[in-house]
């Protein structure tokens, strides 16, 4: 069995990263309080958990499916033509469930659109995982495939690296973030500080 990547032309038939868009979706969670320490322990107390049992003040999502065209070639090998991604992402963003006075109003203000930033690179990173899968495996090519089976496991492997590269990047982009002093942690001191 030989695997081929063919450039990405083929009768002009090879889906282009560039022709398919992301659905994005900002889904809430309530919090309760009228000052930034409050509405802060409130997070605390009610953020999504994630790994490892811990609560989050916000986390990025992906829904993810394919349509791929697996062609038969006059040499009895197979190809992948094309790959249209559906990618849904969805942003989960606390919420303050009353009207807040000020100066917790405009920092709140300050806060969650650090926040909705913040999650918005993890979104960019899941768009530029589904760009890598298309460019790695739109013109993959296994020889003596004519029932276009063998193509269908060729391509496993470079799904699985670009999966795995999207998690090692979103997880140290939240590394750095995080840390003392970086922009998580001012907005956080921001809120908690401001009243």
């Amino acid at each position: 069995m030989t695997i081929l990547l063919l450039p990405l032309v083929f009768g002009g038939s090879f889906a282009a990263a560039a022709e398919w868009q992301a659905v994005e979706q900002e889904k809430t969670y309530a919090i309760s309080g009228a000052s930034g320490p409050a509405l802060y322990a409130s997070i605390g107390e009610r953020g999504p958990v994630v790994g490892g049992g811990r609560r989050t003040i916000a986390y990025t999502t992906f829904d993810l499916k394919w349509s791929r065209d697996y062609r038969p070639q006059p040499d009895g090998s197979c190809t992948l033509v094309s790959a249209k991604p559906w990618l849904t992402i969805i942003y989960n963003l606390p919420k303050p469930s009353q009207k807040l006075p000020e100066p917790a109003a405009t920092n709140w203000k300050t806060f969650i659109d650090g926040m909705r930033r913040h999650e918005k690179v993890h979104g960019e990173h899941m768009k530029e995982m589904v760009d890598q899968i298309i460019a790695t495996t739109v013109g993959v090519n296994v020889t003596d495939d004519p029932k276009c089976q063998k193509v269908r496991q060729a391509i496993q492997k470079p799904l699985s690296e670009a999966s795995q590269e999207q998690r090692a990047r979103s997880r140290e982009f939240d590394r750095v973030e995080m840390s003392q002093g970086a922009n998580v942690h001012q907005l956080i001191l921001g809120l908690v500080n401001g009243g």
